[in-house]
């Protein structure tokens, strides 16, 4: 079938959806900051004073994005969001807070947040998080928490870079008691890593496939387990990882890669292997442990036994 002229032109200037986000009030850099990244990727934003009035607006409309306000404490965000979904099951939500817990953390990951900032905000983490927001149509089911404590938290995370961003941004969310500021940036560089090849080499990122996560916070170690779906490795045979090329010749294995039309790697068991104590594979070399110690042992008494 052929269009005519006048369908064809109709159909070419029929207007584009603008992505629409619902805020709720902020202090006034917070509200420039955001407007900015907002308006930079074409959003039309439209404001609330509170959480009241943001329950009523996203009730009444459907909204791309909802982004709550700062000085909202974390709990109530989570409030918020829950009976938000009770009548749009898949919004997205984040949860931008000044006052926070741990216990809010993982509460918002329960509650199917999209993403969890605490001040001070970064413009480019949170543009990078609008971006990704509106990438899969079906996002929410992407990281379920099979349980959680401020000790002890297992969860399941599906096989796609979206959903290995989003818990980044949640785990960078997370201070003291479960990740202490001094180690958070080594501890989530080199989980991120083992998390990708994960996600990549056990899985294919193939979204209908889970890794499974385990945090573990004792008094002296951060542990973090990341075990695959996949058959695993060995790491004594992986020839075509820069694991296996010694430092003149660190990049020899990008050819062999290449041949396999896989993207360089090796890089990142490198680079978590410097980043924590210890890195521990099974096995099958599908599930691992990254350990980083935060504690030393307590000096011996005067006198005492050693």
């Amino acid at each position: 079938m052929t269009l005519s002229y006048a369908a064809s032109a109709t159909l070419a200037l029929a207007p584009v959806p603008r992505k629409t986000a619902l805020i709720a009030e902020s202090d006034p850099a917070t509200h420039a900051m955001l407007s900015r990244v907002l308006a930079e990727d074409g959003w039309v934003i439209e404001r609330a004073v509170d959480n009241k009035s943001v329950l009523s607006l996203a009730s009444s409309k459907s909204f791309d994005i909802v982004i709550t306000g700062q000085h909202t404490p974390g709990a109530e965000d989570i409030k918020l969001l829950r009976e938000i979904r009770s009548v749009r099951p898949h919004v997205r939500m984040i949860i931008l807070v000044d006052q926070w817990t741990p216990g809010d953390i993982l509460g918002a990951m329960r509650a199917g947040a999209f993403s969890y900032f605490c001040a001070p905000f970064n413009s480019s983490a949170l543009r990078d998080m609008l971006r990704s927001a509106m990438e899969q149509p079906a996002w929410d089911d992407g990281i379920e928490v099979l349980s959680a404590t401020l000790e002890w938290t297992r969860l399941l995370a599906r096989c796609d870079r979206l959903t290995a961003d989003r818990l980044v941004q949640f785990m960078r969310a997370v201070g003291e008691p479960i990740l202490p500021e001094d180690e958070k940036d080594d501890v989530i560089t080199a989980f991120h890593e083992i998390l990708l090849n994960a996600m990549e080499h056990g899985a294919n990122f193939d979204p209908s496939q889970y890794v499974e996560l385990a945090f573990i916070r004792s008094r002296r170690a951060v542990t973090c387990r990341v075990k695959d779906p996949g058959q695993g490795f060995s790491l004594a045979e992986l020839r075509h990882a820069a694991t296996s090329s010694s430092p003149p010749n660190l990049f020899d294995h990008m050819a062999i890669r290449e041949a396999k039309g896989l993207r360089p790697g090796g890089f990142g068991i490198m680079l978590a292997k410097k980043l924590v104590d210890e890195l521990i594979y099974n096995e099958k070399g599908n599930d691992v442990l990254l350990v980083k110690y935060i504690d030393s042992a307590p000096a011996p008494r005067s006198g005492g036994a050693t």
